[in-house]
This record gives C-alpha cells, structure tokens and sequence, in this order.
C-alpha cells in the first residue's frame, strides 16, 4: 500500500489554554503552573501595570505552560514564537529543546523527537532581568517581559522548506531592476529526510514561474517580470506575491509564500532621498509598540489604529524603534507605502559581553524581513555611545556594518547618533547613512540651535548625508499656559516647539529622512516628570491614542493632502487674559475665524494660522476654511486653574513672581554655568546639580559624557534657564540653590 503524502504544512494560532506564574517552574506540569498563577492568553507580558507606573517594576523569571499535541497530519511539529521579552527557555515534558536570547524576534523550536505522535506538556520559562549579554538592557523604555506576541504550531512533512533558518520564512527573495524589467532572484533551502523533493516550482504570481531541480538541499532560479509596476512609497505601494512549492514528482509537499515590492532608492548629500529616481523626502516619525494597559502585549486593532495615524498624518516615513517590530506591522507599512527604517535593540550603552547577542539580533532582523518592500535601512545602534565610544565600539559596529551587507547588499546601514557623539568621531560614517537624536529646545538650548548645529555639520561635512532621527518634547495635556515655555511641559510648548522644527527642516531638503520623537507617549519606568510617572510623553498623541495633541495637527498640516482645520488650545478653555490667541492648523491657504458665530478675521498663509480675540465671557470660537469648520468654547475666568499647571513644579510661576536675590560680587541663578563653574566652589555645585537632574530622565541620564563642543551649549545656559527646562524642581530647593551661590565670589 502506498503511503498517503504528507499535507503541505499547517499553521495553528495557539493564544488560549496557556498557564502563567510568576516563579521559574522548568519541570513543572500545566497544572502546577496554574495553581502558582493563572490562567492566561498569549499574547501576555507581567509588567502591563508595573512597567508603567514609574521605579521599580517586576524583571525577573517566569513560566508559562501549555499543553501541545501532533496534530497527526505530518511528520514534524513545531512552536513558533513571535516574540519572547527578553530570553526564553522552552521546554517539552521537562526537557530543555532551546535558549533563545532576544526578546522581539521570531523564533522556532522542533518539538517533533520529544512530542512524537503523542502530547506533551510546553513549559516556556521567560526572563527579562538585568544582564551584561542581552540586548537592551539601558534605555528609555519598559523592558515588558512575557510571552508578549502570537504563538503558533506548525506542523510539516518530513521533507519541507528549512524553519531553521534564524526564525526566516524560509524564501529569500531579492529583486533587482533595470528600466522597466525587473529580475527577481528566489531561493529556499529544504529539508528533505525522505529525500523525496525532486524540484522546486518558484511563482512570482501573475507573472512567471519555473520549476528547478533541488540540489544539495538547495533550489534557486531567477524571474524576469517584463513590464515591472514599481512600489513607489504612499503613490503606488505595489505588491508581487512569490510563491515556492516544494514537489515530489507531482506532489506538492510545502508551500512558502511571501509579497515583495521592485523599487531602488538612494540618499544624496545634497538632495536627500530618492525612491526610484526622484527626489522623495522622508519625513515621519518613531514608533514604540507599547499601549497604556497593556504594554507590548497589543492587538490587531492597535496595530491599526497605529497605521492609521501615521496615514492621518501623512508621513511618509516610520522609524520603528528601537527594536524588531511585530511582523504584520512591517506587512502594514509594505501595504500603506511607508518607508521604514528598521533597527536592533543595541541601546544607549555598549556591553562588552552582548557583541554575539547583536550580531544574532542583526541576522534575525535581517532574515526575517529582507523582502520587505517599505525597509530601506538596517539600523545598528542607537544612542550607543551614552558612555563613551572606544575603540571597541567602533570595531563592534564595523563588523555589524559588514555582517549587514553580507546578508542583504541592496540596502544601507544606519546609525541613530547621540548628539553629544562629536561630529568628527570616526563612527559616525561607519555605517552607509546616519542621523543625529538632537533635543536643542528641550534638553539643552534653545530651538534655533538645532539650525545652526546641522548648518554647521553640512557645512564641515557635505559629502556626508544626515537626518534627524529623534527630535521632539514632552507634553502633558493638561498642562496649558498663555505663555508657554520651555520645561513648561506644557501642551502649548511642544505645539510651538514643533513649529520651528518644521520651518527649519523645511528649509534643509538635503536631510535625507526626519523623524519625530514619537508617534505616541509610551512607557518609561525611570522616568518621574510632566506630572505622569513612569512615561515618556513626547508622543503626538497620548499613550492609549485617544487624544491627538495640537502637534500632531501641526504635522498633518505639513504633511497631509486630507483637507481640515484644527481649532488648537481647546484644553485650554478657561483663560485669563483680556485678549487671546486662538492658533488654528490646517493645509488650507485661508483660514476665517468666526466668535459668536460673527466673522471676527481671515488670515492667509501655511499652516499656523492666529488670531487675536478678545474675552469677556464665555464665546464660542469656529475656524472655517470653504466647507470645512472645527468649534471650540472659551471662558473668560479670573485666575488660572491649578491643573493647568504642573503640580508641585510651581517653577514657572516662582520665577514669574519672586525675584531671585542678587549680591553684587556674588553669583545668583541668573549667571550662567560657564561663568559659575570659574570657581572652584561654583564648579563644585554645580556638578551636584547636574547631577540631580540627571536621575530625572531615568535610565538614560546615568554615565552621560558631555564632549567639549556640547559643553559650551551647556555652559552658555543660566541656572535659572536650566532649572525650567529641567522641570520638577520644587521652588524652595530653587531658593536654597540661589543662596548657596550668593556666598560664592565672582
């Protein structure tokens, strides 16, 4: 009798039937687990509600436990994890299958010698504590830890396409283009126990196939389409679908099917991005893939509502930081024409001991999404050099630089640069292109620094492409003033902030991609600032995305083509001042303002529209442009209400009523850090300063080295300057850091 050929491979979705504890339980049945824990469903992480509510939060090992059995349809079973934060040890009825280290890659792990025909009990222990060999382990964000993305079984035959491949699809495909042909290499690598495949058909669907000889476990062949459709970002995102079959004779015994798109692109110096020939900016903004609530255990629906911000705002780039991201967010961008630009979690601080971990990091990264049509860059650090950048630094990322290019020669390499990293240090050009997180405006500075900072680079440095890869300020909504200010935190600032920002990167076409810090507010556990623990809140919209902050209207009126206007301030309703401003966003060339439903003024021009308006009750004040209207009320009221301004902070208002005391001869806060720090008594003190205002940023603010070009923006800065930019300063330790420098001499 003839043996029934085994099914092409199954893909089974296993969220539910899953037991979590909050201990390490290896050996441990599902029942066991359970009554340590509870019942859960993956995806799942246990810091949901610690790793946002600022300090301390639970990092630690775990397990989770499931029971698994062969679905009998083939020959070999396997679990395939999407993402395990941060290192994961899987076992089957007690025996260790697998390690893997990294906790946003996909994975896989052969379960069929220890599972059989049979069932089994799937113990997956998860741990996210501090180390010296992982990946990140420094940074501005929660390290989540769990069983955080979808989990699957997958079941083959015992001759299918290689699941072994650094958690790969398993189909390389790599199209290359010239004129209006495209040729498209394909390969795969099989598996063949039986030694039954005899070919490989390879399909690029509705245009060409062939069918190859499997040799030494290999098929590869190369299609021609004739008349290509190129993908051509937010125009014409097209996608061709590859498709390869695995045949014994006429059997098909695996299939493998993956979308791809046919686009070259470039980065000049001089004229920035070119996506198939033309001049194409990127302009956009990051991503962090956490929710309030939830952490990075999100949902289909988030993921959308993701994209759809980003198509809301028109960009036409997303940095996804500062890690892999989910797999079907990249299929998102793939669909939508947004350009990405991809990285690994190396992070703010180099580890010696983690050089194995970013390379593995680097290949997963690079294998699982290279035919990905929206990737153009294969970011390898971020920030790394927050404690310096030595020669073994620079030699960790040269081999990065060449392990990239090895694995996929058709895209670059970057880099995002901590702005203190000194612009003639020779990492900068290690990778293919780089971009610079600079804060000038909030950090350190003024806004108008950023200008001359990267005037200044392409002025030394004009073979040499830049972007901005970080930019932005934090905002808490609540927070509003009629004058906002810089530390203010306030909603008003980050608007104005982003104002400048935009004029001025409109006027640099030769940055080859911008990107916003960030999309959304997300989850920082070292962070205690802008009234909210435990977040970082420089999002254009809030942390659950239900509220667009007054920038990220800014930005849909730089960037989008969907007609509106935006009445901005409407959190701030009650105002004190006799006359106001009212700022209205749109991408409208006019703009008229109706109070009481009486046109009070038009104004024309880009973007930011203002109008002055005076108060004496309570009015009703609509914008209009053609059709288009948005309405918001505002009171006329006596005194500021408190929760406009940030609790316990007052700084603003300190400075505004008291003056600081000034004795002649004598240093006050109104003296700048450079001319203090002349003293030796005054270089103590403010050392001391520097340094509590370090531990505000959490993480990241640890081991800073401040070279000497960003030394002197600091320098130039008064204390009083620095203290309302800081923020969270309680105006007495104000008045007790200005007496202590009125007895220190000039």
């Amino acid at each position: 009798m003839t043996p029934t050929p085994a099914s092409p491979r199954q893909v089974t979705p296993i969220p539910d039937g899953w037991a979590f504890a909050p201990v390490e339980l290896p050996a441990a049945l599902w029942e066991d687990v359970a009554a340590a824990g509870e019942r859960v469903t993956v995806p799942h992480t246990w810091n949901a509600v610690d790793g946002q509510a600022g300090g301390e939060y639970r990092r630690g090992r775990s397990t989770y436990a499931r029971l698994v059995e062969a679905d009998g349809t083939g020959a070999e079973t396997w679990v395939e994890f999407e993402g395990v934060s941060s290192s994961a040890e899987v076992y089957l009825d007690g025996e260790l299958l697998a390690r893997h280290d990294g906790g946003y890659s996909t994975f896989r792990v052969d379960l069929t010698d220890r599972l059989g025909e049979g069932a089994g009990t799937l113990v997956v222990v998860v741990d996210n504590a501090a180390n010296d060999h992982v990946y990140p382990q420094q940074a501005d964000f929660t390290f989540y830890g769990g069983i955080y993305r979808d989990v699957r079984l997958v079941t083959v035959g015992p001759t299918h396409f290689a699941l072994d491949e650094h958690g790969g699809p398993g189909l390389t495909v790599t199209p290359a283009l010239d004129g209006d042909r495209a040729d498209v290499a394909l390969s795969a690598r099989v598996v063949d126990a039986d030694a039954r495949a005899t070919a490989v058909r390879f399909t690029v669907d509705g245009e060409a196939t062939v069918t190859v000889p499997v040799a030494d476990g290999e098929a590869a062949a190369t299609l021609a389409i004739e008349r290509v459709r190129r993908w051509h970002g937010l125009r014409d995102p097209h996608l061709y679908t590859a498709r390869a079959e695995l045949l014994a004779g006429e059997a098909v015994l695996d299939v493998v099917a993956l979308r791809f798109g046919c686009r070259e692109f470039a980065v000049d110096p001089q004229r920035g991005f070119l996506l198939n020939g033309e001049e194409y900016p990127l302009r956009g903004v990051s991503r962090h893939q956490d929710h309030e609530g939830v952490g990075n255990a999100i949902t289909e629906a988030m993921k959308q509502k993701d994209l759809a911000l980003l198509k809301e705002l028109g960009a036409t780039t997303v940095r996804l930081a500062h890690y892999q991201h989910d797999q079907s967010f990249y299929d998102l961008c793939d669909e939508a024409g947004i350009v990405v630009w991809a990285e690994i979690p190396q992070i703010t601080v180099f580890l010696p001991g983690a050089t194995d971990n970013a390379r593995a990091q680097l290949v997963e990264l690079i294998v699982q999404n290279r035919h990905h049509a929206s990737i153009v860059t294969w970011g390898l650090s971020n920030e790394i050099t927050l404690a310096g950048a030595g020669e073994d630094v620079l030699a960790a990322h040269r081999e990065l630089n060449e392990l990239a290019h090895e694995l996929d020669p058709t895209r670059l390499t970057a880099m995002a640069h901590l702005f203190l990293l000194e612009t003639e240090h020779p990492l900068v050009t290690v990778p293919d292109v780089m971009s610079y997180n600079l804060y000038f405006g909030w950090y350190v500075g003024e806004a108008a620094d950023n200008d001359t900072w990267l005037d200044d680079f392409h002025a030394a440095r004009p073979d040499v492409a830049i972007g901005l890869s970080e930019y932005g300020a934090d905002a808490n909504p609540r927070f509003q003033s009629a004058e906002p200010a810089k530390g203010d935190y306030t909603e008003g600032y980050q608007a104005l902030y982003h104002e400048h920002m935009l004029t001025m990167i409109e006027q640099r076409p030769w940055l080859w991609a911008t990107h916003v810090w960030n999309l959304a507010d997300f989850g920082s556990a070292g962070r205690d600032e802008g009234g909210v623990a435990g977040r970082n809140q420089k999002g254009l919209v809030s942390f659950d995305r239900t509220l667009k902050k007054d920038a990220f209207y800014l930005y849909k009126a730089a960037w989008s083509r969907e007609p509106f206007v935006h009445v901005a301030g409407r959190r701030r309703a009650e105002r004190v001042e006799d006359v106001t401003e009212v700022v209205v966003y749109s991408n409208q060339s006019s703009v008229s303002l109706l109070v009481d439903g009486v046109e009070h003024a038009t104004v024309e021009g880009r973007r930011a529209f203002r109008f002055q308006v005076p108060l004496t009750g309570e009015h009703q004040v609509t914008a209009r442009s053609g059709g288009l209207v948005d309405t918001v009320v505002l009171h006329k009221v006596d005194e500021i209400p408190e929760a406009m301004v940030m609790p316990t902070t007052t700084i603003a208002n300190w400075f505004d009523d008291v003056e600081p005391t000034e004795r002649d001869g004598f240093f006050s806060i109104r003296d700048t850090l450079g001319d203090i720090k002349q003293s030796e008594d005054g270089a103590r003190l403010i050392a001391t300063v520097l340094e509590a205002l370090s531990t505000t940023r959490g993480e990241v603010g640890r081991g800073v080295e401040i070279p000497p070009a960003m030394q002197a923006i600091v320098d130039r800065m008064s204390v009083e300057k620095l203290l309302q930019q800081a923020g969270g300063v309680p105006a007495e330790q104000v008045e007790t850091l200005n007496a202590q420098l009125n007895t220190i001499a000039k």
